[in-house]
């Protein structure tokens, strides 16, 4: 089954952020739709740990080691970037100052749940950090997820098993096989990635699907 690979996905979500955006892109996947965003569009890109106006990923011989992200990753700084007190990162999230974020998941209900910390495993991160604070605060929270766990288990879910991050905070999936919509009918399918099918989205994917297709924009690289 082809479907699209994390870089690939990073540069569709990256089509769907609008000029002038505030963005927060969650530790981990998102990051990567940093390094997508069109150059002749304005967006500020944001960083809870204090940083407003982030580039791209730095080249090797370009880093910086004391300019990170939340995640601990070297980033650039734009012009007219600027970082600050973590306090101050936290305000502007809980704030809704931010227009959009994108975040990862272990599992989102169809209800637009979001369960994105904890597994319960032993070895898990013990912390939720300041994602629940992101969950709650931006104006529109996207997902970027693998439709399926590496044992095949469906992250669409009807109901979250794994401890919840955020209840009905999630407005749009973006996985590697679909891009669905979290609405009051239910989860919408807008675009099929790569050759899958409706039948076998609906296969996988242990909750009733509904279908209001588009064609991509664009070929992924």
């Amino acid at each position: 089954m082809k479907t699209l690979n994390h870089q690939q996905l990073a540069q569709r979500i990256a089509q769907d952020i609008p000029e002038g955006a505030y963005v927060n892109l969650g530790i981990g996947l998102p990051t990567a739709i940093a390094n997508y965003l069109p150059a002749d569009k304005e967006i500020f890109l944001h960083s809870e740990n204090g940083i407003l106006g982030m580039g791209p990923t730095p080249s090797e011989d370009a880093i910086d080691p004391e300019l990170i992200n939340a995640g601990k990753q070297p980033v650039t700084l734009l012009p007219g970037g600027c970082f600050f007190h973590h306090g101050d990162s936290f305000a502007m999230m809980r704030g809704g100052h931010l227009d959009i974020c994108v975040l990862g998941a272990y599992q989102v209900s169809q209800k637009g749940d979001l369960a994105n910390w904890s597994t319960g495993a032993v070895e898990a991160i013990p912390a939720v950090g300041g994602a629940m604070d992101l969950a709650i605060g931006a104006r529109k929270v996207f997902v970027m997820t693998d439709h399926l766990t590496k044992k095949g288990d469906c992250k669409i879910v009807a109901e979250c098993t794994y401890p919840l991050t955020g209840i009905a905070c999630i407005s749009r999936i973006y996985t590697d096989m679909a891009v669905m919509d979290i609405t009051p009918a239910g989860v919408v399918v807008r675009e099929l990635f790569g050759d899958v099918t409706a039948d076998y989205l609906q296969e996988v994917t242990p909750i009733p699907l509904q279908f209001a297709l588009s064609q991509p924009e664009a070929a992924y690289v």
